[in-house]
């Protein structure tokens, strides 16, 4: 038996010895994008254990391998490290591609300004800066930037402006799905749980063709963060508590990353407030609670990958009691009373008059690179919303919202970026968008806003191109078309008064029941938008950019459409047929020094609008209810310029400070006048210290100072008032005086256990309780705005 082993071991050794081991590979190494070649790169052979290095034309040689498995693993700099297999039977030659553009699959770290394009005017808030305002909203946020107000009613629905402009002229981008909410309304703030973002954007540029035309005042991007193909387990948890409103959020967010790719990450937030507090007193019926959650989950490679993202956000949200008026004259008291009509202890109650709104939004996105070309994206995405507005009605009708609105909205939309030649990055797509709103029947009041389908397709290329190692330019060019078709009931009396059955015989149907006739409007849009940008660096830190952009939007349905009381406005809201669309040409341009011991930013802007479409006040009318004002949209030329100034000084290894300041000016040129609600000359600064070897202690003082809007067009007017029997003057024009608040920050971080650690904040706001009101709230002519709050934040990282 011995020998018999021995004998079958000498054979075995003989076959082996016996096979050919002299084939050779021959490898090639280039990268993906535009197939140069990679030199200097390592190669390391598993069955030979032994390392190689490309030469200059990314070329390798093995030679005397045998047959079988070859494993080669790949590594060079700035490019992701890479493991082959070949089935060695022969010689052979391979081409093997690797990635230079890490970035797009890494962790992304935001230190300062983010450049959706090199030649955009960006600013931008990142994880840290976001989790500052964790019980707030987006708008609160984003009013820590320069050039960036809001547009409040009260202090929980905050809608962001830029430059002076909010709603429709706004693009709100969340994970690359653009928001669609109801976003008409100044009392309808965007839908967006900040605590699931990794960083936020602010582009008032012109570089925005790839998400819309219709970017008049700028483009927010809400942006997720990516993760590392890593194997990890990670999370955190905050939990903040503030005394004015006796209310909080807990935040809690859990990843899970896989070596392989995939990934997959819940956040969930619930905020609930009591009634807020001025200065003085309470703030009836100002409570909220709000409800979020997202789930995303995906793959990640350099080849291929996937994403899901689904995203629900339910909000609940109380309006000022005081602000709930029965006609004019309420209106009148309110503004002369100098503080609210109803004042009532502190209470979670919501009552009416208050909003409801549940949106949904869901994502599948795909993407696949393609050899010596670039990236195809392709993305479907839904959004649902339900938008509830309930006012103070009689008997059992009391829980039936006036206003009742069901907005869907689905979008496919396909972006290929041509990133093969070094010096040139292309993004080219093309989108398609079916829209239908519902008007809820039963709600027992006239529809606002009627059912409508809304169509959009559009298609655009945006190029960036590197002229030199200093020099940038892109451009860009996009077509959209619009189609909306609505169905409404008008008063023949107002139908023939608008002159619409001369201007629009073709809307009209044979469906005529007493004094309305049922009509069906509708518009198709044709939209050319372009942009074209400048950079340069001239040294290590100075750099200036400079933007033009052409934008076109049509008008929204609210002003085509709105004919009624808007309760939550609490006025008449009238749209006009004849609305045509807006058309921009938008001049930006900065230069700035990004350097820590004195850095500044100064950027100017100039925006001249044609056919600009407000709302604005047209007198008073009677309705079974009583004598409301009456706001009606038109549309005059109008320019909006400014500059926006940002500073920053190391005063020592431990101080610096940070201050800006925002000038505007708003024109009617068509008259010669003001424009509404432009925001007010405002300025801020900043002294912070922070102490590393201190647990990280960070202290900071702030101030923000807004002057009075002292340009602003006088809409005033006379009205009856049947207690007096005299006429009075209602003055809704008038703007409040100048107010400065001033607010402290500290936090400290601990090593809490072996992989985690706790963060501690605490702030306080309005230091000096002091009272004031803001021209950009609504709610100004029935209360001053917050008062003193105090902040506990607790954060754990694990």
């Amino acid at each position: 038996m011995k020998r018999f082993f021995v004998g079958l071991f000498i054979a075995f050794s003989c076959y082996n010895y016996s096979q050919d081991c002299n084939y050779t590979f021959l490898g090639n190494l280039q990268d993906f994008h535009d197939k140069s070649a990679i030199a200097s790169a390592t190669i390391y052979i598993k069955e030979k254990d032994k390392y190689l290095v490309s030469d200059f034309d990314g070329k390798f040689k093995i030679e005397d391998l045998c047959s079988g498995t070859l494993t080669l693993t790949i590594s060079h700099v700035n490019c992701e490290t890479k493991t082959v297999l070949f089935n060695i039977t022969n010689d052979s030659s391979e081409i093997i591609f690797l990635e230079h553009h890490l970035e797009e699959l890494s962790e992304v770290v935001v230190s300062s300004t983010i450049k959706t394009e090199t030649t955009s005017i960006e600013q931008s808030l990142n994880k840290s800066e976001i989790e500052n305002y964790s019980d707030k909203s987006l708008g609160d946020a984003l009013n820590s930037v320069s050039g960036v107000s809001s547009l409040n009613t009260g202090n929980t629905i905050v809608k962001p402006m830029i430059h002076g402009l909010h709603s429709s002229r706004l693009l709100i981008i969340n994970n690359n799905v653009r928001l669609f909410d109801q976003e008409w309304g100044d009392e309808h703030a965007p839908n967006i749980d900040i605590n699931s973002a990794d960083r936020i954007e602010v582009v008032k540029g012109a570089n925005t063709l790839r998400y819309g035309s219709d970017a008049i005042g700028g483009l927010i991007l809400v942006n997720p963060k990516k993760y590392a193909a890593i194997d990890s387990l990670f999370g955190s948890t905050m939990l903040s508590l503030n005394s004015n409103g006796r209310g909080g959020n807990v935040n809690t967010e859990l990843v899970k990353t896989y070596q392989s790719g995939f990934y997959t990450k819940f956040q969930s937030s619930y905020r609930k407030f009591g009634d807020f507090k001025s200065s003085d007193y309470y703030l009836t019926n100002t409570g909220f609670k709000n409800f979020n959650a997202s789930l995303r989950f995906g793959y990640n490679s350099f080849e291929k990958g996937f994403e899901a993202y689904y995203s629900v956000v339910n909000n609940e949200l109380g309006i000022l009691a005081a602000s709930h008026i029965g006609n004019v004259n309420d209106l009148v008291a309110s503004i002369n009373s100098g503080q609210p009509r109803i004042i009532e202890d502190f209470s979670y109650d919501i009552e009416n008059p208050r909003q409801s709104i549940l949106h949904h939004l869901g994502k599948i996105e795909a993407y696949r690179r393609f050899k010596g070309l670039g990236k195809l994206t392709v993305q479907y995405d839904l959004q649902i919303n339900r938008r509830k507005e309930f006012d103070l009605r009689r008997g059992d009708r009391d829980n039936v919202p006036v206003v009742d609105l069901r907005l869907f909205t689905n979008s496919l939309q396909s972006n290929l970026r041509i990133d093969y030649i070094n010096n040139l990055k292309i993004d080219t797509g093309i989108m398609a968008r079916y829209q239908q709103n519902d008007a809820v029947s039963g709600t027992g009041a006239r529809p606002l806003i009627p059912d409508y389908d809304k169509y959009d397709a559009s298609i655009y290329t945006v190029g960036n191109y590197d002229l030199n190692e200093t020099s940038d330019l892109s451009a860009g060019l996009r077509y959209d078309f619009s189609k909306i078709e609505a169905t409404k009931s008008y008063n023949i009396s107002d139908w023939e008064a608008y002159n619409y059955d001369v201007l629009f015989p073709e809307f009209e149907t044979s469906n005529i029941d007493n004094s309305q006739i049922l009509t069906r409007p509708e518009f198709t849009y044709h939209n050319i938008s372009a942009s074209l940008g400048y950079s340069k660096r001239f040294n290590n830190d100075l750099s200036f950019s400079f933007n033009y952009g052409l934008a076109t939007r049509v008008p929204n349905p609210s002003e085509l459409f709105s004919d009624g009381l808007h309760h939550g406005a609490a006025r008449i809201e009238i749209g006009l047929l004849t609305i045509d669309k807006e058309v921009a040409n938008k001049f930006v341009a900065s230069l700035e020094r990004n350097n820590e011991n004195f850095g500044f930013t100064i950027s100017p802007y100039y925006k001249q609008i044609d056919n600009y479409i407000q709302l604005i006040p047209a007198g008073i009318t009677t309705t079974i209810r009583g004598a409301f004002p009456v706001w009606e949209y038109n549309q005059i030329d109008a320019r909006i310029f400014g500059v926006d100034i940002d500073i920053n000084k190391k005063i020592n290894n431990n101080l610096k400070y940070n201050g800006g300041i925002s000038l505007l000016r708003g024109d009617n040129i068509s008259e010669d006048i003001p424009l509404i609600l432009m925001p007010a000359t405002n300025f801020n600064n900043s002294i912070s210290y922070f102490n590393e070897n201190l647990n990280s202690l960070t202290l900071s003082l702030n101030h923000k100072t807004v002057l009075q809007q002292k340009r602003y067009p006088d809409y005033n007017f006379f009205t009856f008032n049947p207690i007096l029997q005299e006429d009075v003057y209602v003055d809704i024009s008038s703007t409040p005086p100048a107010y400065s608040l001033f607010s402290f920050n500290s936090s400290m971080s601990f090593k809490a256990f072996k992989k985690g650690s706790l963060k501690i904040e605490f702030n306080v706001e309005n230091i000096f309780n002091t009272s004031y009101r803001e021209y950009l709230n609504r709610l100004r002519y029935f209360a001053d705005d917050l008062g003193r709050n105090f902040n506990l934040k607790i954060k754990i990282n694990y």
